[in-house]
């Protein structure tokens, strides 16, 4: 279980790494236009907010990797940044896109509920 649970969190790390990239470096070039259903022009006026945005998802998943490096011990870290991205995915999906709940909140409670079956 605990290999299952660590699993979950790296994945949910690694999306928070590709949301770091598609919004700090991608987010006015097609790639990150398309992911955003975003116009050149929109992209172009909220290039700054969305990098402001990435850093913290960065930040978020430095915080769920430094949780996994600890081992057993990264039962809190890992804990406490799971709840953060859960809370950040319910907040998007009820002012931003239904998507979000889908793609980052639902990844957290996996872990989360994971992360404590396994500790």
């Amino acid at each position: 279980m605990i290999i299952l649970s660590d699993l979950v969190v790296a994945l949910v790390a690694i999306l928070h790494l590709y949301f770091l990239v598609l919004e700090m470096f991608l987010w006015d070039k097609p790639a990150g236009m398309k992911a955003f259903g975003l116009t050149a022009e929109f992209a172009a006026s909220t290039k700054a907010l969305a990098a402001n945005q990435g850093l913290y998802n960065g930040f978020l998943a430095a915080g769920l990797i430094w949780g996994l490096l600890q081992g057993a011990d990264g039962l809190a870290v890992k804990t406490f940044f799971l709840a953060c991205v859960l809370v950040a995915g319910v907040f998007g999906a009820a002012t931003a896109s239904r998507k979000i709940l889908y793609v980052q909140a639902l990844p957290a409670l996996v872990a989360l509920i994971l992360t404590w079956l396994a500790a």
